[in-house]
């Protein structure tokens, strides 16, 4: 878990910025919550007003971002209002929580923006719970969030803005138009039958902290799009959960809130959420998991019950999480990883030609862009294959293709960016045979969207020159075996012997 962390491909080092700007950007939402004088619990809702504000916001454009996070006080304060509210009326305050777990994962069919409104909603209703918010505070929280606001926007979008020199990649989105409505509409569906049994559930356990079981569920359904996606997302959850629960032992019970170092560890949780979350769902949860730890410890109520309770909680709602998606209009794993490969082999494509332009002198061409949302996309494959790959899946003939799979995907990444680093060079020249090279990577493209093409892609490169190469034509030469040896796994029976 921590070797995926830390030696995963970051383009552009877009992980490592992320994360440490979300630190300073947490850090001074924090500071400027202290100066104005809110309480304690106002600081809190402030930080991770912020933390959700650098987290869930990820529109393509930087004025994108701006108005995402502009609205996120729109979302939020009604639902935070109504929460604070109903904690006196128990079956009200249950259903309105389901209505804004539906409504949440709804409003994913409006892009990056809904998911992040949906999620600031939901979170906002989580958090009166968490904090027993009644009316007279929320005064004070509004003021609170909306310093915290502004504070992590003036990084974000001020003092550390790179994505106007770095454009982030696209939030990858499968389905479009109608089908995008259908997914949504299903998995609205889904979280809120699985948010009913962990509401209920988590209530058998516990009538303070029952809303764990619910979070835990909502969690576990953002960002998949399969059952078997689901499934292993419950199971890293329910694994980083078990993780940082000693973890919270071991070291933020005996903290005994103590401000400093307190803030020191939640600082480094906040970056390692952040660098963590893109590659290790895992190592993202233990990190969540402490941090929840040394918030409860400064707010005076850690003990080492409460952090069993923790993990029981989030059993439950891994539990119904898993049980909503085999239960409730369910979707394939093969599905949906079948088209989540072919948009990889597209982006391999796109990145070929934009590389192979700059190399030919074309100035406004750029690989980088596209190099970035390739791994944005390889890491939307290696969650749908997740299931066939885990180490308890069943099927032995799935996992050995799905392995086949994942690393000759690997070896195509690894081609592309030889490939763009060497396109940065201003001193690379034009090679005749580049044009050549890369119209056979696009045979080899359309050779695994193209049936009938793999024949025609498959003697082109057995005929390839194996002559000493340049460096561009050696990575354009290398990606080129990779695609045509994905044929293989790709085009054979599921239940088939894999090839060796």
């Amino acid at each position: 878990m921590l070797k995926r962390v830390f030696v995963a491909p970051d383009p552009g080092r877009l992980r490592l910025r992320s994360a440490a700007r979300a630190v300073v950007g947490v850090g001074l939402a924090v500071a400027v919550c202290a100066v104005a004088g809110h309480s304690l619990v106002g600081a809190v809702v402030g930080g991770v007003a912020a933390l959700l504000a650098l987290f869930t916001v990820a529109d393509t454009t930087v004025r994108g971002q701006l108005v995402s996070t502009a609205l996120l006080p729109l979302a939020g304060f009604p639902v935070l209002a109504a929460a604070a509210l109903l904690h006196d009326h128990p079956l009200v305050r249950d259903t309105a929580f389901l209505a804004t777990v539906g409504l949440g994962v709804y409003a994913r069919r409006w892009g990056p923006r809904g998911n992040a409104l949906g999620i600031f909603a939901f979170m906002s209703f989580f958090e009166a719970q968490f904090l027993r918010t009644v009316p007279e505070q929320l005064p004070e929280l509004y003021a609170a969030t909306a310093l915290a606001l502004l504070a992590c926007s003036a990084v974000r979008f001020g003092l550390w803005c790179y994505e106007r020199r770095t454009p982030p990649p696209a939030v990858p989105v499968l389905p479009g138009g109608k089908g995008l409505a259908r997914a949504t509409t299903r998995q609205a569906l889904q979280a809120t039958v699985g948010g009913a049994v962990a509401l209920v559930a988590g209530q058998l356990l516990s009538h303070e902290r029952w809303y764990w079981a619910v979070g835990a569920m909502w969690w576990i359904f953002v960002n998949t799009a399969s059952r078997g996606e689901t499934v292993v997302r419950g199971f890293r959850r329910m694994l980083g959960t078990l993780l940082g629960v000693p973890a919270g032992l071991l070291i933020a019970v005996p903290l005994h809130g103590a401000v400093a170092p307190t803030a020191v560890l939640i600082a480094v949780c906040v970056f390692s959420i952040f660098y963590a979350s893109p590659v290790s769902y895992t190592w993202n949860m233990l990190a969540v998991t402490l941090m929840v730890g040394l918030l409860y410890g400064l707010l005076g109520v850690l003990d080492p019950g409460l952090l069993a309770l923790r993990l029981a909680e989030t059993g439950v709602g891994a539990l119904s999480a898993v049980l909503a998606v085999l239960l409730v209009l369910p979707v394939t794993t093969h599905a949906t990883t079948d088209a989540w490969i072919q948009r990889a082999l597209r982006c391999v494509h796109h990145c070929t030609a934009e590389a192979a332009a700059r190399i030919a002198g074309t100035e406004s061409a750029d690989p980088a862009p596209l190099v970035a949302e390739l791994e944005v996309l390889l890491r939307r494959v290696r969650l749908s294959l997740a299931p066939l790959v885990h180490p308890l899946a069943p099927m032995r003939a799935r996992k050995e293709r799905a392995r086949q799979v994942l690393a000759l995907l690997d070896d195509c990444a690894r081609e592309v960016r030889g490939l763009a680093s060497i396109a940065a060079d201003p001193v690379a020249s034009h090679d005749a045979r580049l044009t050549a090279a890369c119209q056979r990577v696009e045979a080899a493209v359309e050779a695994l969207t193209t049936p009938q093409q793999a024949r025609e892609a498959a003697a082109a490169a057995a005929t390839a020159s194996h002559a000493p190469l340049e460096p561009a034509l050696a990575h354009l030469h290398g990606l080129e075996r990779a695609l045509v040896e994905l044929a293989a796994p790709l085009r054979s029976s599921p239940r088939s012997e894999p090839v060796s």
